[in-house]
Order: structure tokens, then C-alpha cells, then sequence
């Protein structure tokens, strides 16, 4: 009775292979980060879009998986556009995108990325090239950038939808003058700022001979009204003065005409050099002869 068992054992053990081989051939595990598509001779049957395992006739069907997450598409090299003013720019742009219908994608590309980048490459191209013809260089350096980038977005992923595929973002990373047209420009844009500049320097230059000559108004003005206001101060002072002086010497003639005298003779002899060739009986030498006589 062993001796059978034991040669039932190579049978069962193909019978569990077999089994298992069958078993593997007719499951499939789809990933969280992929589509999967069940072929039948060809033919898609079946979209399995979430995770999880699956069944399918061995033999039969076919799977083929494709990415579900997001992909970006970056040319490799700038391409070539005309603005409105006859003017060539180099644009630097990149794609995301992403599958959302796998079986509509693998019909219109076969499944292929390449083929289907270079198809939203000509799409997001075809709308730079109309939006760009519509706008100047300065429009689409910083102007209307932002709305071209919607405008483009938005096209693209309605052409995308029927291939299955759709697009979150397009940016233009870079948007350059080609060397040529950059040389020309950047000595245009140049010269105006030196004419800009020496225009301010000339409105400056201007404006400041205006403020100096105000300035200049406003002291003398003031040095005008302080020398009229001093002179009056001083008339008014010398008026006192005098006023002073002939209360003072009105109490007492003879000795105010002393007090001349004497100073007539103090600045008369003030050098002493000073000679003076007068007759002695003069009136000049009225006091002296008195105090001689005193």
C-alpha cells in the first residue's frame, strides 16, 4: 500500500505544477499606479483600472499595463516661433500629462509614450505658434504670459481627450530672443535708457538751477529786509542818542561847547605828526587860553 502511495507521488506533484502554472496563467495583479488592459486574441475585452487581483482566460487573454501616474513630457531642444512683429523667439516648454483612458490611448497611439508626447508636442506647438502670431516680443516675455500658459493648457487637453490622455499643465519655462535678434535689442533697449538718463540728468540740472536761483531770491530777500530792519533799528538808536545828548547838553551850553572843544582837539592831535597853522586868537583855542589864564 505504500509502495502505490509512494508512486502516486510524481503524479500528484505534476498535478499541483500544472495547477499552478494554470493558476498563474489565468490571474493578474494590477498595481495602484497602473491601467491594465485584458487582450482576447487581439481584441481588448476588458479595462481593469483598479488595484487588486484579477482573472483571465489562459492561453487566451493578454494583459498590457500602462502608467497611470503623471507624466511630463521636456523637449530636449528650444523650438522656433514668430511673434507678431516678424520677430523670432526660442521657447522652452514642458507638458504634464497622464492617461485616463487606456483603452481610447492604446487605439490612437498603440500604447506607445513616444508617439503620444510627440503628438502633445505638436498640439501644445500648433497653439504657441497661433497664440504667439497674435502678440508682440514684450507680450509674450512678461505681459500675457500666464495667459497664454491657460490658453495653451486648455487646448491641449481638449485635443488630448481623444487619444485618452489628459493634460494638467503646460509652462513655457523660457521664452529667449535668438542671438541675433538679442544683440540688436539689448543696443536698442540701451540706447534708450542713455536717452532716458540724460534726459532725468537735463531735468535735474533744471530743476536744480531752479531751486538755487529761488534760493538765491529768497536770501537776498532776506538779507535785504534784515539790512532795512538794521537800518531802522540803527536810525532809531541814533535818534535816541542824539536825543540823549541834547537833553543832556541843553541843561548846560557852555559845558557842552567844552566837551566839543575838547574833542575837536583830541582828533585834531590824535597823530604826532599832526601840525596845524592857525591864528592864536581864534575861537579854536578858546578854552586853552583860559585854562592858561587859570
Amino acid at each position: 500500500m505504500e509502495g502505490k502511495i509512494m508512486r502516486q507521488i510524481p503524479r500528484i506533484l505534476v498535478v499541483i505544477i500544472l495547477l499552478l502554472v494554470v493558476l498563474s496563467l489565468s490571474t493578474f495583479t494590477v498595481d495602484q499606479r497602473e491601467h491594465a488592459l485584458v487582450f482576447r486574441l487581439g481584441e481588448i475585452v476588458s479595462v481593469k483600472q483598479e488595484p487588486g487581483l484579477y482573472l483571465k482566460a489562459p492561453l487566451v487573454d493578454n494583459v498590457k499595463f500602462f502608467d497611470k501616474r503623471i507624466l511630463t513630457y521636456d523637449s530636449s531642444n528650444p523650438d522656433r516661433f514668430i511673434t507678431s512683429e516678424k520677430k523670432n523667439v526660442l521657447v522652452d516648454s514642458y507638458i504634464k500629462w497622464r492617461i485616463i483612458d487606456p483603452a481610447k490611448y492604446y487605439v490612437s497611439v498603440n500604447g506607445d509614450e513616444r508617439q503620444a508626447e510627440r503628438r502633445l508636442n505638436q498640439t501644445v506647438n500648433d497653439g504657441l505658434r497661433a497664440e504667439f502670431g497674435k502678440r508682440t516680443i514684450l507680450e509674450v516675455i512678461s505681459g500675457e504670459r500666464s495667459e497664454i500658459m491657460d490658453i495653451l493648457r486648455e487646448r491641449a487637453d481638449r485635443d488630448s481627450r481623444q487619444i485618452g490622455v489628459e493634460i494638467l499643465d503646460v509652462r513655457l519655462r523660457r521664452v529667449d530672443l535668438p542671438q541675433e535678434v538679442s544683440e540688436s535689442v539689448y543696443q536698442r533697449m540701451d540706447a534708450e535708457r542713455k536717452s532716458v538718463a540724460n534726459q532725468l540728468r537735463s531735468e535735474g540740472f533744471a530743476e536744480s538751477e531752479k531751486i538755487r536761483a529761488d534760493a538765491e531770491k529768497q536770501r537776498d530777500i532776506i538779507i535785504t529786509g534784515a539790512y532795512k530792519d538794521a537800518q531802522k533799528i540803527k536810525g532809531q538808536g541814533d535818534a535816541k542818542a542824539s536825543r540823549i545828548y541834547a537833553d543832556a547838553f541843553s541843561k548846560n551850553k557852555e559845558f557842552y561847547d567844552f566837551y566839543r572843544s575838547l574833542e575837536a582837539y583830541r582828533k585834531s592831535f590824535s597823530g604826532k605828526d599832526d601840525i596845524m597853522v592857525l591864528d592864536a586868537s581864534s575861537d579854536f583855542f578858546k578854552y586853552l587860553r583860559g585854562s592858561e589864564k587859570k
